[in-house]
């Protein structure tokens, strides 16, 4: 399951307070024109995506074994946790209304920190979209929801996220273990962002 970054910040009542009322105001827009919060109107279509081996197999932060019912059930609780100001789950749907990617938002608000779990479909991966939407997901955490440090985690053997994190110029941490919904665990590549190095490094000289 989604873990907090191992780097521990403290929050203001008035910081946890912002972060969790941008959480709940939070326009999925910002992602993208087709972006949209999830809900149970696309359980069905998150389903085929995460049925999808070549998809959700490098993802630990799943329910499994993947159904209708197990993606209705996360879906749920999402919605729920975006109310406590803690979560958000937004789908991306293609030109015929068909989810083709996911973006799950973990936030620890008294601690002025997010993570971010996803995945494309496969017919999308590898398309040059994958680079330019992980930057924007990882503004929304830091211009949008305004948490001050960000934590990714990727399977060991995931080159592809490995270097499209490093490339956005994330901090490589080493390893952590990540645990799954089924109690599984695994190793996990893991790397660090704080928001002012983030906008430092996107400030024109």
């Amino acid at each position: 399951m989604s873990a907090p970054p191992i780097t521990v910040l403290t929050a203001t009542p008035e910081e946890e307070a912002a972060i969790r009322r941008a959480v709940r105001q939070a326009d999925p827009a910002w992602l993208g024109p087709m972006s949209r919060i999830a809900g149970p109107e696309h359980v069905a279509g998150l389903t085929v995506l995460l049925s999808d081996p070549a998809v959700s197999g490098p993802i630990y932060d799943l329910p499994r074994p993947i159904s209708e019912a197990s993606v209705a059930a996360w879906v749920n609780q999402s919605l729920n946790m975006r109310q406590a100001g803690e979560a958000l789950l937004v789908i991306t749907l293609d030109e015929t209304g068909a989810v083709a990617a996911y973006s799950r938002f973990s936030v620890w608000p008294d601690r002025s920190s997010a993570e971010i779990a996803g995945a494309r479909r496969a017919d999308q991966q590898n398309s040059g979209q994958g680079a330019a939407g992980a930057a924007r997901s990882f503004g929304f955490m830091f211009e949008v929801l305004g948490v001050r440090l960000v934590g990714l985690t990727a399977a060991l053997d995931n080159v592809r996220s490995a270097r499209v994190i490093e490339a956005a110029g994330f901090r490589p941490m080493g390893e952590r273990l990540s645990r799954g919904h089924d109690g599984t665990e695994r190793r996990s590549r893991y790397w660090e962002m704080t928001r002012q190095d983030w906008l430092t490094q996107r400030r024109p000289d």
